[in-house]
């Protein structure tokens, strides 16, 4: 067996011809700062070309199907094993996707209920909330049903006649009202208000199946009478028309299925239980509560399906995923839940000798949760398996048995291998990153004294239950807790929801094509062209790839999409402007010596010294303040990661603040993707942030932050059922004697006080 993985000149992205040589059977984390190259080694190299070379071991049509790799730009790869990636990416899935579901936890305990349930109602598929015979008849099996707003469809003060009804095509000269003003039923002129209660029964909720008694002339001859409400509901709703999205999300909420209480499942499958719980009982069950329940059951005819399942939620409560429940939707999980979820598949597989690569396994993970991922990856480890973890934590990388350090700085000053060796080595070299983790922590122990704060009095939702905390104004509130302690809930609902000003920057997408850019996004790509036309007195629009300015050959792309049929599809660079996007006359104006694709190729700190338009200047500030210094001014938006999403969203509204005036902020994990070097230039932002008189809440797991804030209120003690509570809120020098908070011993160990 060979020993390592040779990397041998790898060219992608910003890599600079660099070889690496990365052990087997061992754990290897590769670090740097934020663009440093560690996704072009990692991601876009080693991953790249395993699951390329992978996919061309299937059929021509099977290819079609797959994802296509592009091939890494690399001399020589040697010894590559088959990789799995797990990585943040939103599980997503549709509403009958949920964690059950994806973990077979909800087919083992199918299986359970269909031997050992009484009464007998069926084998395991009778179980299903996807099978006709299992599903609850009102909901279809998804838990949830569509309700109306009343108050939104029907304006009360007016009549028929003055377009009561709120809705396209219900209102006056709109084809679907003369269904009503027609039927015979009304007085078009009456107010809504004074309908009796027959009459309004009749408007909005008859089920059809009969014509109006004495409809007139214009009612349509072949037409039944139905109620406004199941009209928009059989014709608009339950088709899922899209020209009416907007409207119909206005009228509609979303509500609990009121006969399966959520549960999808009918009466007939919620009548068969185990020890007094129905299937129904066990998927609204946290992980945790459920693996009490299954561990508590002895029974030999079915010992190996409670061993498996046993398995199944072990592993969840090992990546700290305990708290959730087994029926939650897929798509409402975090893409570092996500990122875990998918990681559990691979505890119990028999397979070895697999490369697993991790992107940022830290990612909304409190120290105290870090504990139990080690142990995960160790196993991983043990099982015979290559692992290759992206990641900043300090936690993280003591686990490695290599460490990898790319850089020096990021983008075109990156790409560079600055240290590979053990991890002792590692902390006694002088290289960037362990520079940075030498640096000895400090904690604020200044107690400000606040006199004015934002309040939250007796507030539950999910796992809080009647709780209050209180965050000062003018200060920045670090929340804390363990993963699923109820920070979000706590935060970004209950807060919010009293305080709808406040500003959210979380690392949801930007909405965005490869067309978009930093530029374009902030609102500034304009006036860039603009300098350009001035200056060689031609239109603007030729200094747009998507306008006069595109490449003819590859319509401003940069790049071709060939149809090889039996090959599948394969991009390449586009001949004619070589991926500049740009078409010769366009890139024939040059302003201060540059043509506008080299303006596009600077990063944010060499365009600040070269850019002297001040809307341009101004946006490359806010960019350079939100710690995206590295980034280059024609970078796609798809391209960018979720930590820097972020920070593109907070430069956004550093622009904005000078006319709108935001005074309340909230971060949710502003240090995802973050060096702890980046961490520094953050906390410089937060500070700066607040010196302007704003209100920080940051939700925030990097002990660093933690350290430096001015309030903290800490959530736990656990996740889920077992969290939810405020256990401590004050100033961080009192949060070191709370005695039953994880934050508090693991600050202590961070301060080098344990």
């Amino acid at each position: 067996m060979h020993e390592e993985i040779s990397i041998l000149g790898a060219k992608t992205n910003n890599l600079k011809n660099i070889s690496v040589h990365i052990p087997k059977g061992k754990i290897t984390v590769v670090t740097g700062l934020s663009g440093s190259g560690k996704s072009s080694l990692v991601f876009d190299t080693l991953a790249a070309e395993s699951r390329r070379l992978l996919n061309e071991t299937y059929s021509s049509y099977i290819q079609q199907i797959l994802p296509h790799y592009e091939e890494p730009v690399v001399d020589q790869i040697k010894n590559l094993p088959v990789s799995i990636v797990i990585d943040q990416k939103k599980v997503g899935g549709n509403a009958r996707s949920t964690v059950g579901t994806m973990t077979d936890i909800y087919t083992g305990l199918r299986l359970l209920f269909s031997r050992l349930a009484k009464p007998f109602i069926g084998y395991s598929m009778v179980y299903s909330f996807n099978n006709p015979q299992g599903m609850c008849k009102r909901c279809q099996g998804i838990g949830e049903v569509t309700d109306f707003d009343v108050a939104a469809v029907i304006d009360y003060s007016k009549s028929l006649n003055e377009g009561a009804i709120q809705f396209p095509t219900f209102q006056p000269g709109g084809w679907r009202l003369t269904r009503y003003t027609e039927s015979g039923y009304f007085d078009n002129d009456k107010k809504i208000a004074d309908y009796s209660e027959q009459e309004l029964q009749k408007l909005l909720y008859d089920k059809g199946g009969s014509k109006p008694e004495n409809p007139t002339s214009q009612f349509p001859k072949t037409a039944e009478y139905v109620g406004v409400l199941e009209r928009i509901r059989k014709s608009l709703l339950e088709k899922n028309d899209k020209k009416y999205q907007t409207d119909l999300k206005r009228i509609t909420n979303t509500v609990e299925c009121p006969d399966c209480h959520g549960t999808r499942v009918n009466e007939t499958v919620r009548s068969a239980k185990i020890s007094g719980y129905s299937i129904g009982d066990c998927v609204k069950m946290s992980a945790d509560s459920l693996f009490a329940f299954i561990n508590s059951m002895q029974d030999q005819q079915t010992e190996i399906v409670l061993k498996d399942l046993r398995n199944r939620l072990k592993s969840m409560l090992a990546v700290g995923l305990g708290y959730l429940t087994i029926d939650r939707k897929t798509a409402s999980l975090s893409g570092g839940e996500s990122q875990r979820l998918k990681m559990t598949k691979h505890l119990n597989s028999a397979l070895s000798d697999v490369l697993y690569i991790f992107d940022e396994p830290s990612v909304g993970l409190h120290p105290e949760d870090l504990a139990g991922l080690g142990r995960v990856l160790k196993r991983l480890k043990q099982k015979g398996n290559t692992l290759v973890l992206v990641d900043h934590d300090p936690d993280i990388i003591a686990l490695a048995d290599t460490v990898i350090e790319v850089g020096p700085d990021a983008g075109k000053n990156g790409g560079e291998i600055t240290f590979s060796g053990n991890f002792s080595e590692f902390m006694s070299s002088n290289s960037t990153t362990a520079q940075a983790l030498a640096k000895k922590p400090t904690l604020n122990a200044k107690k400000t004294p606040f006199t004015q704060f934002y309040t939250l009095e007796g507030v539950s939702a999910f796992n809080i239950q009647n709780e209050s905390a209180s965050f000062p104004k003018t200060g920045m509130t670090v929340v804390t807790g363990l993963a699923g302690s109820g920070k979000s809930t706590l935060v970004r609902k209950l807060f919010t929801a009293k305080y709808p000003e406040a500003v959210v920057f979380d690392q949801s997408s930007i909405r965005g094509s490869n067309r978009s850019n930093l530029l374009t996004y902030l609102g500034v790509f304009d006036s860039l062209r603009k300098k350009f036309a001035s200056i060689s007195g031609k239109s603007a629009s030729l200094f747009s790839f998507n306008g006069k300015g595109a490449c003819p050959e590859c319509k401003g792309k940069g790049v071709i999409k060939y149809d090889l049929a039996y090959m599948g599809n394969v991009t390449e660079r586009c001949e004619k402007c070589h991926g500049k996007r740009y078409n010769e006359e366009a890139l024939s104006v040059k302003w201060q010596g540059k043509n506008m694709d080299e303006f596009l190729s600077l990063t944010v700190e060499e365009a600040l010294l070269m850019i002297d338009i001040p809307e341009v200047h101004q946006a490359l500030v806010a960019l350079r303040d939100a710690n995206l210094n590295y980034i280059q001014l024609g970078q796609s938006l798809d391209t960018l990661s979720g930590g820097e999403m972020q920070r593109l969203k907070i430069a956004t509204k550093l622009l904005e603040d000078t006319e709108k005036q935001f005074d309340l902020f909230i971060l949710d994990e502003p240090s995802t993707g973050l060096h702890e070097k980046d961490v520094f230039h953050l906390l410089e932002l937060l500070q700066k942030l607040k010196n302007e008189g704003k209100t920080l809440i940051v939700l925030e797991h990097n002990l660093s932050i933690i350290s430096q804030a001015d309030w903290i209120v800490d959530m736990g003690p656990r996740g889920g059922s077992l969290g939810g509570k405020v256990l401590f809120q004050g100033y961080p020098v009192d949060l070191l004697q709370a005695a039953n908070s994880f934050t508090a011993s693991h600050l202590k160990k961070f301060l080098r006080q344990e």
